[in-house]
């Protein structure tokens, strides 16, 4: 176990009726790291989410924040969190500044906080616009502004790129290694867009269907699920079929190349031997790591062909 948890629940379940949402969920997620919460559609993220806020009771088990136990009735706790969930609802006949002033007094926090958090999210030329003008990927940085605001040591972040374009998906991987870095902060992030999640987080948490599927390193679930093997052979349609026949899975790609997870680096000398024993010649062989995307579709249809 880490020396250290932001995040921790104990056998969390939460039903909505007769409808299981999460089941027996033990998150354990490090101080200072940056975790990619993953799951398909329905999966039971949201409702993690909102029972980490303190924002639904567990119909059963515990949640834990730094070590204590969340309460909906406990604002000290609840302080410690800074949350941008699903779009921003800022007010949009106020300014920027005046939205953020709102929620600052309603926090009981220093003044000096709204510019503070407005520089963050490098929002601070356009603070005194009112709010209606803006875009969707501006509305996006004042709802991270007012996660930010009283420096939490704890980010829940819900789809935090929604609307941004690619300098400001830069701007956002830069601020959050900057609070990690700096600031000691634990960032947890929830997004479908699993390319930026793979150039973030250190972290991975995948929930399908309500129920834990992998929690650790993102070098750990790498390893987990094997690697990619990349081949260029003469004649790929028998290649193919070669192979299915023999029990391997393997997919063409466009390009006219082949691709299969292999677990062990044995697996690619044994494919050789049997395309050239059936006369296949194999042109090019190569071991690549499969990006965050294809392993988690591979993880989540496992547990699709298990139910």
């Amino acid at each position: 176990m880490p020396a250290s948890l932001a995040i921790e629940t104990r056998d969390v379940t939460y039903r909505y009726g007769s409808l299981t949402a999460v089941e027996a969920l033990n998150l354990q997620v490090p101080t200072g790291s940056i975790c990619g919460f993953l799951g398909p559609n329905g999966a039971g993220k949201t409702t993690t989410i909102r029972l980490l806020l303190g924002l639904l009771k567990p119909s059963c088990g515990t949640v834990l924040i730094d070590g204590q136990r969340v309460s909906r009735t406990d604002p000290e706790i609840r302080s410690r969190i800074g949350a941008l969930i699903e779009s921003p609802s800022p007010y949009p006949n106020l300014t920027g500044r005046e939205n953020l002033e709102v929620i600052r007094r309603l926090l009981g926090l220093a003044p000096a906080t709204v510019s503070e958090a407005l520089q963050l999210v490098q929002l601070v030329k356009d603070a005194d616009r009112l709010v209606r003008t803006y875009s969707l990927g501006m509305r996006q940085r004042l709802g991270l502004a007012v996660a930010l605001l009283g420096d939490p040591k704890l980010l829940v972040l819900d789809e935090p790129a929604n609307g941004l374009d690619p300098a400001g998906l830069h701007d956002l991987r830069d601020l959050l290694r900057t609070l990690v870095r700096q600031r000691g902060a634990t960032v947890f992030l929830s997004s479908h867009l699993l390319a930026e999640v793979e150039q973030i987080a250190d972290h991975v948490v995948i929930l399908d269907r309500s129920h834990l599927l992998f929690q650790g390193t993102l070098g750990e679930f790498q390893a987990q699920c094997g690697r990619l093997l990349m081949l260029r052979v003469d004649w790929p349609e028998n290649a193919v079929l070669l192979l299915r026949q023999n029990g391997w899975g393997v997919e063409a790609r466009p390009d006219g190349a082949l691709s299969m997870p292999v677990a062990h680096a044995s697996d690619a000398g044994a494919i050789n031997a049997l395309l050239v024993q059936h006369g296949v010649a194999v042109h090019h062989l190569e071991q690549e790591q499969a990006s965050l995307e294809t392993l988690f579709l591979r993880v989540t249809s496992r547990s699709e062909e298990h139910d």
